[in-house]
């Protein structure tokens, strides 16, 4: 907050903030003929769209008072923007200028009354924003003098003597100097201690507690030649302060984080050890040995490598000791902080519990383990994948492509052999309670050691007054000059502190997968004080120096050919356009990027939310480019934005974009790409839900080939020019998400994708790891039922590997006091945040031990269906939970069950009657498999439609399966004790017994909670009642730890028992969880530390559907869209008065073309159920939910008049299709927007006059069931007709209407628009 005065001296309280494209309006009515005399006629629209920096001040009331648009280039279309250097280094007396520290005016208007101070206010904000910018260029045309609020601020520059004529303008400056000028640093003396101790306290009295209240001045004396103090001097006062020293535990911060880009902070040394051993110490068996030896301290150059493998042995812990620590010399070690305060000593002498670790062995084999052998003996292997933003030249094992095969790593799943039935009776206890067990011999991480001389120093406390952080970086030049012999200077920052402007100069380095050291590491290089940073086209001769860069760059061969091209013909051999760049400081190349001309954008435009960045019709079809590669030296990662805003300004682009496919994609389709550096710097675009076109019906009326043409899914990175100064908010905050479900997986979508945030901390535990990480198989994707929350495509289009790292195994511990997780029994990962989502798995069914030989009816046995199995997991019992389950059950399926073995599937959900048919599709005859009906724990089926059961079970015996209802597992292999494989099953009935063969037993009875996620919410002494308790807001009992999804239960306190999350949609349950996150970390969102007070005790509702969809025996393609609600049988339902109608077309049968739709007392759709032969449009479908009858050609009407015979025909007519369109909804509320407005003060809104209506009619309403256009009376329908025309709502909707058309007409092709007819 400022103050700008009026001519008259009046003082108004502006604001200074981003300028959007709806300030548009405003700004043009602050528009002058002098502001066109200096400026032309422009488009303020496209003025704002692709400016580099746009500010508008606003008073307290939200009125803009004045805007500036700043570009890179000069406002003169007689330059070219990408030679505007050398024409200004010719004309002008003005050598320092660059790129790097100059922007020019392109815009400037503010009211009259408040001009001169609008001026001054914006030149201060760019300055401050801008913290490299030095020199503010304004080219005024010859015979115009600006206005005087601008000639007081800018100044006339001098030309050269011998500048050409004919100059048709004259170029005026503005310098930082003059308004927000450089720091004066020097050596801090004991009388600065009174000037900074208010600086201090305001922040924190942390310091002064801890320390004492002179704790400053003896800092300030204890000067010397390894610790050095520092003050920043403004009008005499000190007004920031910096103590800096060269004692570094230099071993240790190369344990915690990967200092190979940075030489380990050392010096180079001949004895240096930068490469792993060819053997690993202790020896181990060949097949650890190899993926050992894979792993390097330096970036993937192969595309087979893709995952870090690192090691850790289990923590030893003394229980009641505090951890050793080392007192240092400065008060730096206290973990408090505050805003514009750090203590930010990098970690010297500081304590950490040290750790080795147990090798990781393949993803598959330790997935298979802990989610088949279900005890904690095989849970000592742990896999880490790091995520792909952190990748950078030297530092870095990420890679595009995966190093493991699908396909091999399925086989050997399978085929590896479980634990003994000895091992596995050691470990459980009659509960299934894990015993103690000695973790194999663990193999240690590599981890390159620096033997020369230390390299760095250290800040070891920071402070400055928040007028002037923005210059934080002017202590760094006199830091340097303080130990000229060292080359960086780092500063480590607890993980909740807000990063400071003084961390934006810094290169923050990536921890080592399993550091639990509670600091970030951030690295500045003295390199960085010469601001020399060049970008420039590349030359022929720069070819040698960029080999040398990227050769430990993922994918580097693609780059080096892609130079190549460019220096054989500037184009590839199908015409498109090459732009290679490189960066050079001090005459040597620190980066190289190439583009290529975006040939796809209308692809792009029609799948992915582009136009949430960018307004898509101010850039030119050539303004939009493809970024295939960018290296960069990390000691400049903190030029990584210039870096891209310079390709723009010398490509003549606008926007970039960069794909991100799948791990799992073939090396032909990511030809000409590498793994970018700089994707901290772009933002994830969301994808497009996308409308499933009867083509072939549409015919020439179809969207065209460049929007209809398959591609491979990738997930899409974006940067355009107004987001190049865009700063992001950094996050080191811990986040650890538990469980790959539904919740988890929308919940670190909702994080990753907050365009302005970036979340450095996002783990993800899961013991398969992300979801679709596989490649598609349809066949494996049909053994399960899907809710739609994500498909494959959609893994592919998110990316989360991006954002999120990976831990592959189970939580098996909490430690809320030390806030750390424990995975597979033997890996620590500390939290800030703890996020439950591990939902709800099918549990080994536990055998009542009935002997049937008894003849014992089910109605005798005492059983409890939550009581867990305690014995050891037959080695052919299969529980699919996930994909990857479903491969590795395929895979023995196919191998080991033909032709004449015996299959058992109990259960009676819907993924029974998946599995069922996806066994029968593999090729296993139906008269090998018995369906086995466990007697029904609810009143509902999961279909719940007697209908629609009786065909699909009819179908199944057609199979030739035979199916047994009402039959209560009794034992294996008749009781047999500690039974390893299952030779056959008893059951029981309520009449007679049942025996079965059996050579492979399919478990789909309940699903439960883990036994050792339950265990470890239990000991760590969570609220467990039956589920998870949780409140309205996530909060478990611990304020630290949250929850959601099926795992949970609402607190008693609600009276709600029967609602839970598990009856809502899970992606939008994890939305809610993040927006209730956001709090803590978004500055943009009102913030709340703690749970605040409820005073309704209610629990949230959600609106989006409950999805089950299935391809079902028989070859039926299912699927049902339900309003979120508690189970209830279908023929109760519509028993109630209030129910609605239901409309049916289709039959059940052989060739079933079913289609039921329930149409509530409101007449709108609210459920949808379908049951076909053919491939149901199911994107489509899901879209008629919550849906008014209206809204689709009076779907009642027409079928009371018997003119609809087919659902499925009706709603793929092309009038539909724009139901459809992922953009419907928001016209919709805009529609309602429009009647809820009143559109005069003294006039009510047309919703306010149904209201009263509907009080009229509320009799009537409730006494019969009619719908309200019919209980209405035909006087006040043409009264409400009458006011929706002469309110001007008629001609709005309709004008809404065609502008929805209009400007979604690539996808909507099938209508008229304006013009057209």
């Amino acid at each position: 907050m400022e103050t700008a005065s009026t001519t008259d001296g009046t003082a108004e309280v502006i604001n200074a903030r981003r300028t959007e494209s709806i300030d548009a309006p405003h700004i043009n009515n602050l528009v002058t003929e002098q502001t066109d005399e200096l400026f032309g006629r422009v488009n303020i629209v496209n003025i704002i769209e692709k400016a580099i920096l746009a500010v508008t001040l606003c008073n307290e009331s939200d009125e803009i008072l004045g805007h500036a648009a700043f570009f890179d280039y000069p406002n003169t279309k007689d330059v070219d923007p990408a030679s505007w250097e050398e024409w200004l280094l010719k004309n002008y007396q003005l050598k320092v200028s660059n790129a790097l520290n100059t922007l020019f005016m392109h815009y400037f208007v503010a009211k009259k009354e408040y001009s001169h101070g609008c001026a001054e206010e914006i030149i201060r904000t760019v300055f401050n924003t801008v913290p490299d910018l030095h020199f503010l260029l304004l080219v005024v045309p010859n015979n115009v003098f600006p206005e005087s609020a601008i000639s007081d601020v800018f100044t006339p520059l001098d030309r050269e003597e011998n500048c050409p004529g004919g100059q048709n303008n004259v170029v005026f400056i503005c310098q930082r100097f003059q308004h927000v000028p450089v720091l004066h640093i020097r050596n801090a003396i004991v009388e600065d201690h009174d000037d900074l101790t208010p600086i201090f306290n305001r922040h924190s009295d942390v310091m002064k507690k801890t320390y004492g209240e002179y704790f400053l001045a003896e800092l300030i004396e204890a000067q010397d030649e390894h610790m050095q103090a520092l003050v920043a001097e403004v009008n005499g006062l000190a007004h920031g302060f910096m103590s800096i020293s060269d004692d570094v535990n230099f071993d240790l911060l190369n344990e915690c984080f990967e200092l190979g880009p940075f030489h380990g902070l050392r010096k180079p040394h001949p004895d240096d050890e930068l490469k792993p051993p060819r053997t690993p110490t202790p020896i181990t068996p060949p097949q650890k040995e190899e993926s050992a030896t894979r792993r390097s301290s330096q970036s993937s150059i192969k595309s087979n490598v893709s995952v870090k493998d690192v090691t850790e042995e289990p923590v030893k812990s003394d229980e009641g000791s505090k951890e050793d620590q080392t007192v240092t010399q400065v008060p730096s070690q206290t973990q408090t902080q505050a805003p514009g305060q750090t203590q930010a000593q990098a970690p010297v002498e500081e304590a950490k519990e040290k750790t080795d670790v147990e090798k990781a062995g393949s993803r598959a084999s330790s997935s298979t383990s802990s989610s088949r052998a279900g005890s904690a003996s095989s849970l000592g292997e742990v896999k880490i994948k790091e995520r792909l933003s952190d990748a950078q030249i030297g530092g870095s094992t990420s890679s595009l492509l995966s190093d493991v095969s699908f396909v091999s790593a399925v086989k050997e799943a399978a085929e590896q052999q479980l634990l003994t039935q000895d091992t596995q009776q050691s470990m459980i206890s009659s509960r299934s309670t894990p015993k103690p067990t000695q973790c194999p011999s663990p193999i240690k991480l590599f981890i390159p050691e620096y033997k020369g001389e230390p390299n760095a120093f250290c800040i070891q406390l920071f402070c400055i007054d928040e007028r002037y952080e923005m210059r934080s970086s002017d202590f760094l030049t006199e830091a340097f000059s303080k130990f000229p012999e060292r080359d960086f200077c780092i500063i480590s920052v607890p993980h909740l502190v807000p990063e400071f402007p003084l961390l934006q100069c810094f290169v923050r380095v990536t921890p080592r997968c399993r550091s639990t050291l509670p600091h970030e590491l951030y690295v500045f290089h003295r390199g960085g004080l010469l601001r020399d940073f060049n970008v420039r086209l590349v030359c022929s001769k720069d070819m040698e120096d960029v080999t040398k860069l990227v050769e430990t760059v993922d994918l580097h061969e693609n780059l080096i050919r892609d130079l190549e091209q460019y220096h054989s013909c500037r184009r590839d051999s199908d015409g498109t356009q090459i732009q290679a760049f490189v960066a050079e400081s001090s005459n040597q190349i620190v980066g190289v990027a190439i583009i290529r001309r975006e040939e796809n954008i209308e692809y792009i435009r029609s799948h992915y939310n582009i136009e949430d960045f960018i307004y898509y019709n101010h850039h030119k079809r050539e303004e939009h480019a493809h970024l295939h590669h960018f290296a960069l030296n990390p000691v400049f990662n903190h030029l990584s934005k210039h870096f891209l805003k310079e390709i723009l300004r010398l490509g003549h682009k606008t926007c970039l974009y960069y794909p991100l496919y799948p791990s799992y994609i073939s090396k032909e389709i990511v030809e000409k790409h590498s793994l970018v550096c700089c994707l901290n710097n772009l933002v994830p675009v969301r994808a497009r839900r996308q409308i499933q076109y009867p083509v072939q019906d549409l015919a020439i009326n179809a969207p065209s080939e460049r929007i209809l043409r398959p591609h491979e899914p990738y997930a899409l990175n974006h940067i355009n020019r107004k987001l190049a100064l865009e700063p992001k908010v950094t996050i080191n905050a811990r986040i650890v998400v538990v469980g790959a479900s539904d919740v988890g997986i929308s919940y670190l979508e909702s994080l990753a994708y907050c365009p302005h945030l970036r979340f450095n901390n996002l783990s993800l535990i899961s013991p398969h790891g992300m979801p679709g990480e596989m490649p598609s198989d349809e066949l494996r994707e049909q053994v399960l039922s899907t809710s739609h929350c994500y498909s494959l495509e959609d893994n592919a289009k998110i990316a989360l590997r991006t954002w999120v790292n990976v831990i592959y195994g189970k939580m098996t511990a909490i430690d809320r006091k030390k806030k750390q997780v424990t995975v597979n029994g033997s890996m620590i990962v500390p939290y800030d945040h703890l996020v439950l989502c591990a939902g709800q798995q099918y549990q080994v069914p536990a055998p009542t031990g009935v002997d049937i030989t008894q003849n014992i009816s089910t109605e005798d046995v005492i059983h409890d269906p939550e009581f867990p199995f305690s014995g050891v997991t037959p080695q052919n019992l299969y529980l699919v939970n996930d994909a990857f389950d479903a491969a590795v059950a395929l895979y023995k399926a196919d191998t080991e069950l033909k032709p004449d073995k015996k299959v058992v599937v109990y259960g009676v959900s819907l993924d029974a009657y998946t599995c069922l048919q996806a066994l029968l599709s593999l090729g296993i005859q139906g008269s090998q498999i018995a369906w086995v009906h466990p007697p029904l724990m609810y009143l509902v089926t999961c279909i719940n439609n007697k209908s629609v059961e009786d065909c699909v079970h009819q179908a199944v015996r057609d199979a030739g399966v035979t199916i047994y209802s009402n039959f209560l597992l009794a034992q294996f292999n008749d009781g047999e004790s500690n039974c390893t494989v299952i030779r056959s099953a008893s059951f029981t009935s309520f009449t007679d017994p049942l025996r079965l063969d059996c050579d492979a037993f399919f478990a789909f009875y309940r699903k439960g909670v883990d036994h050792e996620a339950f265990k470890a919410i239990n000991d760590a002494c969570l609220v467990y009642d039956g589920k998870l308790v949780i409140d309205s807001s996530f909060h478990t009992n611990d304020v630290a730890i949250r929850a959601a999804g099926t795992l949970t239960k609402f607190k008693r306190k609600y009276h709600a028992e029967p609602w839970t999350h598990a009856n809502f949609n899970s992606k939008e349950v994890g939305i809610a969880l993040a927006s209730e996150m956001l709090r803590l970390f978004d500055p943009t969102v009102e913030g709340r530390q703690t749970p605040g007070e409820e005073t309704l005790n209610l629990v949230p509702l959600y609106r989006n559907p409950k999805i089950q969809a299935a391809y079902l025996p028989g070859g039926f393609h299912y699927l049902h869209v339900a309003k979120p609600c508690i189970a209830a049988n279908l023929e109760v339902e519509m028993a109630r008065a209030d129910y609605g109608r239901e409309l049916i077309t289709g039959e059940l049968g052989e060739k079933p073309n079913y289609f039921r739709l329930h149409i509530n007392q409101y007449d709108t759709i609210e459920t949808i159920t379908c049951l076909s032969k053919k491939a149901i449009p199911t994107y489509n479908i899901m879209c008629l939910f919550g849906v008014h009858e209206r809204y689709l050609n009076n779907l009642l009407q027409r079928f009371d008049e018997e003119l609809i015979q087919d659902f499925y025909q009706f709603f793929q007519e092309s009038w539909c299709l724009a139901v459809y369109h992922d953009r419907f909804a928001d016209f919709r509320d805009e529609i309602r927007e429009l009647l809820i407005t009143s559109p005069e003060a003294s006039l009510d809104a047309l919703e306010e006059k149904v209201r009263q209506i509907v009080d009229d009619e509320i009799t009537t309403y409730n006494t019969s069931w009619i719908p309200l256009s019919l209980a209405m009376a035909p006087a006040q329908r043409k009264e409400l007709y009458d006011a929706y025309a002469a309110s001007g709502a008629k001609r709005a909707v309709e004008t809404r209407l065609l502008s929805f058309i209009n400007y979604n007409h690539y996808h909507l092709t099938m209508y008229a628009k304006p013009g057209m007819v």
